[in-house]
């Protein structure tokens, strides 16, 4: 085993400990939709807000490999923690290690980042354009002034709204040929307001809310990112395979805390009929085990195209990720559906986890790049079109 391994494995037994304990209110915060602000507070203290800033700058100097144990352990606990960790995650890749990000900001968004807890994330999709990724431009538009950038527009479905520090804002200037990218928006500014509009059947407690800019001044030189609309029809490789193999990882995670959960219920219940436990019988056992082949399978593809990412990330085509992606997330959803259909009544009880984690995992199915997508890129690259 070498240097890599021992780091995952002490990684991953810390974020499980952190797991068990956000688990304890995690029902809570989803009857609620309140937000896991102590959570974060405790991810600060131990590290893991900074996985992925080098060991040099302060930071635990992770790679793809240790976000996705991580993530998954913290979505075993709280799904929507876990959701929020990850964006962050993705979001400080970008800034660390793109090289159009300006590095007066970079630096500055990492020495927040190490000295408390302060979350960055993408603000982009709108209600009117929907999500970026199936294109259009944005009705958010930042006017040119002579102090800045007035920004004005809404952004719906803005993970982690109430924690966030900044804002990646994804924005269209007001020239006669409009540009696109962009804008680093510190979401303490006079003129942002949150909309608690997150009211969803899962990830409750990610608070995902409305984000409304209203004549939002914001310096020059935090238009990060801007391009001709044409310039962004490909994606930021890091982006796009580690956001694929880490949101498979979260929803994996998920379905195996309802796996887990699973196994202990068969164990307990024990019918006055039956005289044992339901663990015995044998149509239990097989779909435990179906449900572990389902499971084994995504965490071995997660697992190989991390390490993979790692090691040589331009290897990887996007839609391979991206089949991760799709394999994983599928695969979640049946396993904890199986789990449901065995359970019976008892599944569907809010007293349990287990519909909580249904909920959860459904939500796979949201993210971009969705299902249709993903099939319709994999089956134009074998048809070499």
């Amino acid at each position: 085993m070498d240097g890599g391994d021992h780091m995952t494995d002490r990684l991953t037994t810390t974020a499980r400990e952190h797991a068990v304990d956000f688990a304890q209110r995690a029902a809570a915060h989803d009857r609620d939709r309140s937000f896991p602000f102590e959570n974060f507070d405790a991810l600060h203290r131990a590290g893991l807000l900074n996985l992925i800033v080098p060991v040099e700058r302060g930071g635990l100097g992770g790679g793809l490999r240790e976000i996705v144990a991580v993530i998954g352990a913290i979505a075993g606990g709280d799904a929507s923690t876990a959701l929020v960790l990850l964006m962050h995650y993705l979001q400080l890749a970008g800034v660390l290690r793109s090289e159009r990000f300006p590095a007066h900001l970079r630096e500055q968004v990492l020495h927040d980042s190490l000295n408390g807890v302060s979350l960055i994330n993408a603000l982009r999709v709108e209600p009117e354009l929907g999500t970026p990724a199936r294109g259009g431009l944005p009705a958010t538009t930042a006017v040119r002034s002579a102090e800045g950038w007035r920004i004005t527009g809404r952004k719906i479905y803005s993970t982690g709204s109430p924690i966030l520090r900044y804002g990646l804002t994804w924005g269209r200037t007001d020239d006669e040929t409009p540009r696109v990218g962009w804008f680093l928006v510190p979401m303490q500014l006079p003129g942002i307001r949150m909309e608690e509009t997150w009211d969803h059947m899962g990830m409750r407690a990610s608070g995902s809310n409305d984000v409304v800019f209203e004549d939002v001044l914001l310096p020059a030189d935090h238009a990060v990112d801007l391009r001709a609309p044409k310039e962004w029809a490909t994606r930021d490789l890091i982006i796009t395979v580690w956001n694929n193999v880490a949101v498979g990882a979260l929803y994996d995670g998920v379905a195996r805390a309802a796996r887990d959960w699973l196994i202990g219920y068969l164990h307990a219940r024990k019918p006055s009929n039956l005289g044992a436990s339901l663990a015995t019988l044998p149509r239990f056992q097989e779909a435990v085990g179906g449900i572990d082949a389902l499971l084994g399978v995504s965490r071995v593809l997660i697992n190989a195209l991390a390490d993979r990412a790692d090691r040589d990330l331009a290897s990887i085509a996007s839609t391979e990720a991206n089949l991760v992606k799709y394999t994983a997330t599928n695969n979640a959803i049946d396993a904890v559906a199986k789990a449901l259909e065995l359970v019976g009544n008892p599944g569907l009880s809010r007293t349990h986890p287990l519909e909580r984690h249904y909920r959860d995992v459904l939500c796979s199915r949201v993210h971009t790049p969705q299902n249709d997508m993903i099939l319709q890129a994999a089956g134009r690259a074998a048809l070499g079109l």
